[in-house]
């Protein structure tokens, strides 16, 4: 995935995919830069009104989150534009080398991070606020003592998720 980190305001693109888990909201910049992955109803994800419809900067996110529905994708290879804090920016980069049908405590993002054990509570707020559902795999994030916890697009989402990747028994 090719990440770009950006503050300044740009046209915002919008489409709606339907996927086995449900509508997906996808934002991108002009240049076709994924900017969001969101679902319905979940906390701070974004809405159909942040910019103007147009499907065709999403042809790639279409066709590779297709192919991951279809269990033919483990790792997206997307151009996305993100505006998070350094230290966010750090543990969403950890979550890009999360393997497709693995897991990681927060404690493990941490670590990977060269945050101190006191620091998960901090990793947990960073993987909340991933903008980019899916894509970047938050969903493979646990517990230490292996709990599905927390997952801005519910916790229902997360299981299935982890289910199709193998990682979770239904």
């Amino acid at each position: 995935m090719t990440t770009t980190t950006t503050t300044t305001a740009t046209t915002t693109y919008w489409t709606s995919v339907d996927s086995p888990v449900g509508p997906l909201l996808l934002t991108a910049t002009p240049a076709g830069e994924l900017t969001s992955l969101s679902v319905p109803g979940q906390k701070g994800g974004r809405t159909a009104q942040d910019g103007r419809r147009d499907p065709g900067p999403f042809r790639a996110a279409e066709e590779q989150l297709a192919a991951y529905f279809a269990g033919e994708l483990e790792e997206f290879r997307l151009a996305v534009r993100t505006a998070g804090t350094p230290f966010r920016e750090k543990v969403w980069a950890a979550l890009d080398d999360v393997p497709y049908g693995t897991t990681v405590s927060y404690g493990e993002i941490a670590a990977r991070i060269g945050a101190p054990r006191a620091a998960v509570r901090a990793v947990g707020g960073a993987i909340g606020a991933n903008p980019l559902l899916i894509v970047r795999p938050c969903h493979r994030v646990i517990g230490a003592d292996g709990s599905l916890t927390g997952y801005a697009g519910g916790l229902e989402r997360k299981v299935r998720l982890l289910a199709h990747e193998g990682a979770l028994r239904p």
